[in-house]
C-alpha cells in the first residue's frame, strides 16, 4: 500500500489541492481538492486509477467532470466500478457525451453512473457545500464549476475552468466573462494550454484553414484531415458545411472512424446547440446530407475507390490508418494537421507519409483553448488570490506563473504530481484596484461585400473617443498580421478631397479602372496585384468612365 496522501488538516488550512493528474503532455487531468472537511475530485483523466485505490474507502465524496474529452474522462468508467457509490456529476450534455470514450464496452456495460447539473442553478450537495456550474466553451457540454464551502467564520470559494475559450466556435458559445464577475473566487483552478501565447481572433483561423483547403482543392488535391473522435471533427465539419467558399460546391466530404458516432451524438442534442445551429440545422442537415452540396457521407470499406475520382475531404480519427486514405489512388493529397500535434510528424505513419511525392503534410491553428490574452482576462476579472494552472506543457505553465502581470497581484502555483498544495486564505486579503481596461473585445462579420465591427459602447466613455469619431470615417492598413484603424478628421478629409480633385483630369492610377483597395488589379499591367500610389501610371492606363463626344 503507497504512503498516505497528505491532507488539508494536517496543515490546519481549509483549502487544499492534490494532483494526481495535471494535463502535461498527454497526461490526463485529475484533481483532489480539499474544502474544510469534503473531498472533491475534479475530473478523471487517468488511464490506470490506481493511484486513487490505495485503500479500500472512496477517494473522494464526489467527482465533477468538466467535459467528455478523453483526458478528463476516460478513468470515470473504471472509477464508478471501483467505487460504485461515489457520485459522479457533469452538466447534461456532457453526460449524454461520455459514452463515447468507452466505444469499445458494450452498451449495458456502460450504465447511467453520471448524475447531470443544470446551468447555472446552484445545488446543494451537502448542508455547507453548494456547486454551480458555467458553460465554458470549448466543447458543447464543456462546463466550469463554483464550489462553495460555508464556514460560521467565513465562506471558501474555489472556481475550476476545466479546458475553456472565451471565443465562440461553430457549434458552442465561448465562455461568457459577464456571468462570473462578482464570484470572487479565494482559488481559482485554470488550464494554460497556449501559455503566453497569442492567436489570431477565432473567425481568422476559420478563414485561414478554409482559404488553405480551398487552393488546395483548386489545384486538384485532395484534403486528408486527422482529427480527435470528439470536438475539433465536428467543429470543421460544420465550418465546411457553412462557410460561403463551400457553399453549393460540387464537393463529396467523407467522414471515417469513430468521428461519424460523435456526430450521430451530436444531432440527437441539437436543442442544447447555440441558436445559429439549430436554425442551420431547420434548413439542412447538420452533418450527413447528400442532397445539398458540399455532400457529407460516411466513407464505407465500398465508398473508399470513389476517392480516387475528383478532388474530395476526408476526415478520420484513424490516425494509425491514413496511408489507406492517400497510398493507393495515384491523387495528390495534402494532409491538413492541427499545429499542437507537430511532434508526431516524427511518427509513424506520418514520419513514412512525410517522403512520399505526392502527399504534402502542413499544420494549420484552429485553437480550441483560450491564449494568454484571454487567460490573463479572465484571471483579473475573477481576482482570485490563489491561481492554480494546470492542462499544458511544464515550459508553458512555467511561462504563465512568470508573467509580472500575475506575480504581482496573485499567489501562483503550478503543481506535479502527487505533491499537495496547500492554500492559505487571509482573513484581510486586499484585493488590488481593478485597472481601467485598455482593450476592447469585438466581433467581426463579413456581410456580401461589407464588413462590421461591432465594439461595446464603454469604449465611448474614453475622452479620446470624440476625436476618434469626429468625422464618422476611418483608415485601416495592415501592421504585420495586425489592422490598425484611426478615425479620420475634418482637416484630413478636406485634404484627401482637394487631392482627388487634382487627379481627376489626369490619367493616374488613382482614376484608372482597375485601381481598387490601393492595388492594380488589371492582369496586363507590371504592377498587377503590387499596392501602387493614386499618382502612378502604367502604360495599359484604362480610364474609369469613357466620355463620348456629341
Amino acid at each position: 500500500m503507497s504512503q498516505r496522501r497528505p491532507t488539508s488538516s494536517d496543515y490546519q488550512n481549509q483549502l487544499s489541492c492534490f494532483p494526481y493528474g495535471v494535463g502535461h503532455e498527454n497526461e490526463g487531468i485529475c484533481l483532489l481538492v480539499e474544502m474544510g472537511p469534503y473531498r472533491i475530485l475534479l475530473d478523471c483523466g487517468l488511464e490506470d486509477i490506481q493511484p486513487l485505490q490505495t485503500d479500500s474507502n472512496s477517494p473522494a465524496h464526489l467527482v465533477f467532470c468538466s467535459h467528455a474529452h478523453s483526458d478528463h474522462a476516460r478513468g470515470l468508467l473504471a472509477l464508478h466500478q471501483a467505487f460504485p457509490q461515489m457520485p459522479i456529476y457533469a452538466s447534461h450534455v456532457t453526460v449524454e457525451l461520455l459514452p463515447l470514450n468507452w466505444l469499445d464496452h458494450r452498451s449495458e456495460e456502460i450504465s447511467d453512473f453520471c448524475q447531470g447539473l443544470q446551468w447555472r442553478t446552484p445545488v446543494n450537495l451537502f448542508k455547507d457545500l453548494s456547486a454551480e456550474i458555467f458553460p465554458a466553451g470549448h466543447l458543447p457540454g464543456a462546463a466550469a464549476i463554483l464550489l462553495t464551502y460555508k464556514t460560521p467564520k467565513r465562506t471558501y470559494k474555489v472556481f475550476y475552468t476545466g479546458d475553456f475559450s472565451l471565443s465562440n466556435f461553430q457549434l458552442v458559445e465561448g465562455l461568457s466573462v459577464e456571468l462570473l464577475r462578482g464570484l470572487a473566487p479565494d482559488v481559482l483552478i485554470i488550464e494554460g494550454s497556449y501559455g503566453t501565447m497569442r492567436h489570431p481572433h477565432r473567425r481568422q483561423q476559420e478563414k485561414n484553414l478554409m482559404m488553405r483547403i480551398y487552393q488546395a482543392l483548386a489545384n486538384g488535391q485532395s484534403i486528408l484531415l486527422p482529427v480527435p473522435t470528439l470536438g475539433l471533427g465536428q467543429e470543421i465539419l460544420k465550418l465546411l458545411r457553412s462557410h460561403h467558399q463551400f457553399t453549393g460546391k460540387d464537393l463529396d466530404i467523407w467522414v471515417d472512424g469513430d468521428v461519424t458516432t460523435a456526430c450521430d451524438a451530436y444531432l440527437q442534442l441539437l436543442s442544447e446547440f447555440p441558436v445559429s445551429v439549430q436554425n442551420f440545422a431547420k434548413h439542412q442537415s447538420l452533418f450527413w446530407d447528400e442532397r445539398i452540396c458540399p455532400r457529407m457521407r460516411r466513407l464505407t470499406p465500398t465508398a473508399i475507390p470513389q476517392l480516387a475520382i475528383n478532388p474530395s475531404i476526408v476526415v478520420t480519427d484513424k490516425f494509425e490508418e491514413l496511408g489507406k486514405y492517400c497510398l493507393s489512388n495515384g491523387r495528390s493529397w495534402l494532409i491538413l494537421i492541427p499545429s499542437h500535434w507537430h511532434n508526431r510528424l516524427d511518427h509513424s505513419p506520418l514520419k513514412e507519409l512525410k517522403y512520399c511525392p505526392f502527399v504534402s503534410i502542413e499544420t494549420y491553428l484552429l485553437a480550441e483553448h483560450s491564449d494568454s490574452r484571454n487567460t490573463t482576462q479572465l484571471i483579473h476579472n475573477l481576482r482570485p488570490q490563489h491561481v492554480i494552472f494546470v492542462h499544458g506543457s511544464p515550459n508553458y505553465l512555467a511561462d504563465l506563473t512568470s508573467l509580472e502581470e500575475l506575480q504581482n497581484r496573485y499567489q501562483l502555483h503550478s503543481p506535479q504530481v502527487q505533491t499537495l498544495v496547500e492554500l492559505p486564505i487571509g482573513e484581510q486579503f486586499i484585493q488590488p484596484v481593478t485597472p481601467t481596461p485598455t482593450q476592447y473585445e469585438g466581433e467581426l462579420n463579413e456581410q456580401g461585400t461589407a464588413i462590421t465591427i461591432t465594439l461595446p459602447d464603454g469604449i465611448t466613455h474614453d475622452p479620446r473617443w470624440s476625436h476618434f469619431s469626429d468625422t464618422g470615417l476611418v483608415e485601416a492598413r495592415w501592421q504585420g498580421e495586425e489592422l490598425l484603424i484611426r478615425g479620420l478628421s475634418q482637416r484630413e478629409l478636406l485634404s484627401h478631397t482637394n487631392s482627388s480633385r487634382r487627379l481627376e483630369d489626369i490619367d493616374c492610377c488613382g482614376t484608372c479602372s482597375h485601381y481598387k483597395s490601393q492595388r492594380c488589379w488589371n492582369p496586363a499591367s507590371p504592377l498587377y496585384g503590387f499596392k501602387v500610389t493614386p499618382e502612378g501610371y502604367c502604360p495599359v492606363f484604362e480610364p474609369q468612365q469613357q466620355v463620348s463626344e456629341s
